[in-house]
């Protein structure tokens, strides 16, 4: 997502909070080679479609990806995505992992994701926002005007 866009703001206003999720998962960096990284998965009710992934290596930079929720969701059970992001279950008779592969330019990691976790606190941002309400409290008039500011400034 670029910094240069403008946002849409949003109306909601969450009763409920979603703490992050924060567990070391392992880099997949070649048959037997792996690496820990540690990974915080963050929700924001105010943009309810994203889920916000920081990946580190211990004494290492911080890397931030924006995954779609229900892709996230879905990939834990099935293979889902497409392009710059994809996961899918590793062993799909025993659900224990989950592949998540991130792409940018020439550039690739490929991760392996504990399951039970991530699927429970997946289960909580739905109860905070359920599947299919991601847009209700969108302010559509501030959306348009926003539009609108764009299209005349690149005339």
């Amino acid at each position: 997502m670029s910094g240069n866009q403008p946002r849409m703001r949003t109306r909601r206003t969450a009763s409920r909070t979603c703490t992050a999720l924060s567990m070391d998962i392992e880099r997949v960096l070649g048959v037997s080679a792996r690496q820990t990284i540690r990974a915080r998965f963050r929700f924001d009710p105010q943009s309810p479609w994203i889920v916000s992934v920081s990946f580190r290596v211990e004494g290492g930079p911080q890397v931030l990806w924006r995954i779609g929720r229900d892709l996230l969701q879905q990939g834990l059970y099935s293979m889902s995505g497409l392009g710059d992001v994809r996961i899918w279950p590793s062993h799909p008779e025993e659900r224990e992992t989950a592949r998540l592969q991130l792409t940018s330019g020439d550039m690739a990691a490929l991760f392996e994701l504990p399951v039970a976790p991530l699927a429970t606190w997946l289960e909580h941002t739905y109860e905070v926002v359920p599947a299919g309400h991601d847009l209700a409290g969108l302010d559509w008039v501030h959306g348009v005007d926003l539009l609108r500011s764009a299209e005349a400034h690149s005339n």
